[in-house]
């Protein structure tokens, strides 16, 4: 059967289906939500004044990751988002922002490891405070932008757990509060958000627990306090708002692999050579720039191929997308 090619930008391309089939009567539920209020930051740092930005996390140095790189304008970056658990429109989760209560806050790791436990958020900032740095690099998710993310590599919070030679994945859980984010009260997705990586690409110094972004605190709508970031792979993999890891033997089964597998896989790898059953993939669309903005080549594991590739020698990235 020949593929049917849609329209260029429809509602489907900017919305995963599930999401924008249900989107009118969401958006009605929850409308009106006011604009993100600012997180707590660290002790000891005071609240800022600036409208719209959060406060500035000292002592960060960056990372020579993405240095030629212009990284995208703040403000496109903070409020045109996918986190479905603030709600379905992109403008929702900035305008929902201040539901999500992020202190305080624990990440329970458990699974195949010897040191299973729970860690809070202040922990990982005070133990990790001097791996932490700004990591300048591209990111997809339905849009293409430069981030210049704060975080830690996520293999030195996982290493304090001490993972077994059994644990061949890992499965990540974001949080599940429907009393308090609307999104979660509707059965738009399977709640809680669930996904997953491999331990290897966990292990990648290139995949980060982000903490913050733009040298500040992470604002809610792009997943705070605590969210994954794998820069080679498409936005749907990086759980936001994470409460959970488990070290586990089997690959997991993710919140999209279960709800849509024929459209997106367990690895999302940006491959321009595969296209998404609803449309291309060959070439991606900046944001900030328009929807009807000319698009640009898409790359081969989004520029990050001489980093990452390795990872998937042997495999049918056709068939393992």
């Amino acid at each position: 059967m020949q593929r049917i090619r849609i329209p260029s930008v429809p509602s489907s391309e900017i919305t995963p289906r599930p999401v924008w089939e249900d989107r009118r009567r969401f958006l009605r539920a929850a409308a009106g939500g006011a604009a993100a209020a600012l997180l707590l930051a660290r002790p000891g740092q005071a609240a800022v004044s600036r409208p719209g930005r959060l406060a500035p996390i000292a002592d960060l140095q960056e990372t020579a990751h993405g240095k030629d790189l212009k990284p995208t304008d703040y403000d496109d970056f903070t409020s045109y988002n996918n986190f479905v658990e603030l709600g379905v429109s992109k403008e929702a989760p900035a305008n929902n922002a201040h539901l999500l209560r992020t202190r305080p806050w624990t990440l329970k790791v458990e699974g195949e490891c010897e040191a299973p436990g729970e860690i809070g958020i202040e922990d990982i900032l005070t133990q990790f405070s001097q791996e932490e740095r700004i990591y300048r690099l591209r990111c997809v998710e339905t849009w293409a932008a430069v981030v210049p993310w704060v975080g830690v590599p996520l293999s030195l919070v996982l290493a304090r757990f001490k993972p077994t030679s059994k644990a061949k994945f890992v499965e990540l859980e974001s949080i599940s509060d429907p009393d308090r984010l609307p999104g979660q009260r509707r059965p738009v997705l399977p709640w809680p958000y669930v996904e997953g990586l491999r331990i290897d690409e966990a292990m990648h110094p290139l995949t980060l627990l982000a903490t913050g972004c733009y040298g500040e605190v992470l604002p809610g709508q792009n997943g705070a306090p605590l969210r994954l970031v794998v820069p080679w792979k498409y936005g749907f993999k990086s759980a936001k708002s994470i409460v959970r890891i488990r070290f586990v033997e089997e690959m997991p089964e993710t919140t999209w692999v279960r709800l849509q597998p024929d459209e997106y896989g367990f690895y999302a790898n940006v491959n321009p050579t595969v296209d998404h059953p609803r449309w291309s993939q060959a070439r991606e669309r900046p944001i900030g720039e328009g929807l009807f903005a000319r698009r640009r080549q898409t790359q081969m594991f989004n520029g990050y191929a001489e980093q990452v590739a390795d990872l998937y020698r042997g495999m049918d990235l056709s068939r393992h997308y």
